[in-house]
């Protein structure tokens, strides 16, 4: 049954069935039209060389590629030559059908110069066999018939050239499919690796600040506070609230939805403890998704890192909308004195994230140390995204 499929499959493809019709059709014609047909003598031989013809027309259905150049050339020749042997025994001229093919054939098959070499030498041979008393289809046909057999051969090349376009064209298109595939893979992976980068930062911004609040609520129970430990307990339950709706948040993001970026930053800076400024530079306008989504999670990064080693110390925000880029600060001061680092303060991924973060949208981002002025002792992340 499978190999019945392909077969099928295979008379189906391109112009095969064509092929297989006109093949038909040519066998059918001859047997019909060519004569003397008998079994004895001339007629005998007229059968047996109909037969022989119609065996090597049938090679024509061969699929491409599956006989080497010298055993094509061979059966080719055999062609030739058993069909102008046919055309010198028949009466009627429809032999020279099989020459057609067969110069056809080769322009198909072979090189374009053999082919063109190929149909003159059939040419030839048939007008010859027609022009001189070879066998007794002398003086019932013309040579003018034999001679024009060759003409078939640029039939046979046109063929060859469309069925080549043809398989260039496929080729280009498995190549096209191929190639958009390998993007559609790296697409995937970029949006895979920016939801981890998300997922870290909502989570790592939502459980620093849960974590502290709790490390506050030990130290005050220890401390016999309970009603100060019962605040900060609530406000760890605020933060876990919090997380989840920036967790919505996220998820909205990731469909591609539109940041309300002012009220966004202002929502973290609320939500975060301790206190923090955002400051505007420039004439506010809506910015596109991606690179509000980077500067929403590049502020819950730096956020989260602030309160991780400087607790306590005020945060400042600074949003500068330019014509050429749009540059967002988060500079935090130094600690106050007494205030440690969160107990298992970073992943260490927090800032490369980051970097990889700004980088798809074509920005930079510098972070380090603050070494002079009112904020020494403290840090700064300065992100850069082109307009």
């Amino acid at each position: 049954m499978h190999r019945l499929r392909a077969v099928i499959r295979w008379f189906t493809e391109d112009n095969h069935l064509f092929q297989f019709f006109t093949t038909a059709t040519g066998i059918a014609v001859c047997a019909v039209l060519v004569n003397p047909i008998g079994t004895s003598g001339t007629g005998l031989a007229v059968l047996c060389l109909l037969v022989v013809n119609s065996v090597l027309l049938c090679t024509r259905l061969i699929p491409v590629g599956v006989l080497p150049p010298g055993p094509q050339t061979a059966v080719l020749g055999a062609a030739a030559v058993s069909a102008a042997a046919l055309m010198s025994q028949d009466h009627s001229g429809a032999a020279s059908l099989f020459a057609f093919y067969a110069a056809g054939h080769a322009g198909f098959r072979l090189a374009q110069h053999r082919a063109l070499t190929f149909a003159v030498l059939t040419s030839v041979l048939c007008a010859s066999v027609l022009l001189f008393p070879v066998g007794s289809a002398y003086g019932h046909v013309s040579w003018y018939l034999g001679a024009l057999t060759g003409v078939s051969v640029l039939f046979g090349i046109s063929n060859r050239s469309q069925a080549d376009a043809l398989s260039s064209a496929r080729a280009a298109a498995e190549q096209a499919e191929l190639a958009s595939r390998s993007e559609a893979r790296a697409e995937a992976l970029a949006e895979r690796a920016r939801i981890a980068r998300d997922v870290h930062d909502v989570l790592a911004h939502s459980l620093a600040g849960v974590n502290m609040q709790l490390e506050v609520t030990d130290a005050l129970l220890e401390a016999g506070a309970v009603d100060e430990a019962r605040q900060a307990a609530q406000r760890a339950q605020s933060l876990v609230r919090a997380g989840l709706t920036e967790v919505q948040r996220t998820v909205r993001d990731l469909r591609e939805d539109a940041l309300p970026l002012l009220e966004t930053l202002r929502s973290m800076l609320g939500s975060s403890p301790g206190t923090g400024t955002l400051t505007l530079d420039g004439s506010p306008h809506e910015l596109p998704v991606r690179p509000a989504q980077v500067i929403v999670r590049c502020a819950q990064e730096a956020l989260t890192n602030a309160h991780k080693y400087a607790p306590g110390a005020p945060v400042r925000l600074r949003l500068g909308y330019g014509t050429e880029e749009t540059t967002f600060e988060v500079v935090n001061s130094a600690p106050p004195d007494g205030s440690r680092p969160l107990a298992g303060a970073g992943s260490g991924m927090g800032l490369v994230g980051m970097r990889e973060r700004v980088e798809l949208v074509g920005g930079t981002v510098t972070a380090g140390p603050i070494v002079d002025g009112d904020d020494a002792g403290g840090w700064r992340v300065r992100v850069v995204i082109p307009a």
